[in-house]
Formats: structure tokens, C-alpha cells, sequence
């Protein structure tokens, strides 16, 4: 080999080889129009359900109070009642009846008392 072939293939070897760049291209993902509007519908529309949800929600614990108040007032009431009966049973005891009867000055004849059948 001849001294420049020497001199040639040493500075072949003692080169480093060289490094390639390679760009990455990175693509954006582009949303359409059309998309967008339809994200923003579809955005707008669970918005929407759940405001509907809260104010069934309202509208159904509104409603229970009232049942509440409402069956509060039917257990008074109904307590109220039965007091009233207990008092009606014993102002009408045939006792108290005779006893009225007889401070009113009326009396039992029984010639006038005619039996009366169902």
C-alpha cells in the first residue's frame, strides 16, 4: 500500500462517525369545527341535566316537608279527636243523664216511653 492509501485509511478510522439528526415532526391534533360544536352541545347538554337533577332534588325535599308538616297536623289532629270522643262517652252515662234530667225537674213516666225497634 502506498503511504497516502496508509495516511487515507487511518483518517478513515480515526474519524468518528458522524451522527445523523433527525427532526421529529410532531403533529398537532387539530379538532374540526364540527367537533368543537358538538363537544360544546354535548358540554352544554350534561350541564343542563344536572342542574335538572338539582332542582327535582329540591323540588322532591320541599314536597317531603310539607308531607311532614301535613302528617304532624293529622296526628294532633286525631289526638284532638279521640280526646273529644273519650269526653263525649262520659258526658253521655245514662247517670249523668238522670242527674241532669232531675236538676231540670223532669221526670219518668213511664206510661209515655214507647220502645222504638230497628
Amino acid at each position: 500500500m502506498s503511504n497516502y492509501a496508509k495516511k487515507t485509511q487511518e483518517h478513515w478510522q480515526s474519524e468518528e462517525p458522524r451522527q445523523s439528526v433527525q427532526t421529529v415532526i410532531v403533529h398537532k391534533a387539530k379538532i374540526s369545527f364540527g367537533e368543537m360544536t358538538l363537544l360544546l352541545v354535548l358540554a352544554l347538554l350534561i350541564a343542563a341535566v344536572g342542574v335538572k337533577i338539582v332542582s327535582n332534588q329540591s323540588a322532591i325535599y320541599d314536597t317531603n316537608k310539607e308531607i311532614q308538616k301535613i302528617e304532624g297536623s293529622i296526628d294532633e289532629q286525631v289526638k284532638i279527636n279521640n280526646d273529644l270522643e273519650v269526653q263525649v262517652s262520659e258526658l253521655s252515662t245514662y247517670e249523668r243523664i238522670w242527674k241532669k234530667a232531675a236538676e231540670l225537674g223532669l221526670m219518668l213516666n213511664e206510661n209515655n216511653v214507647k220502645v222504638v225497634q230497628e
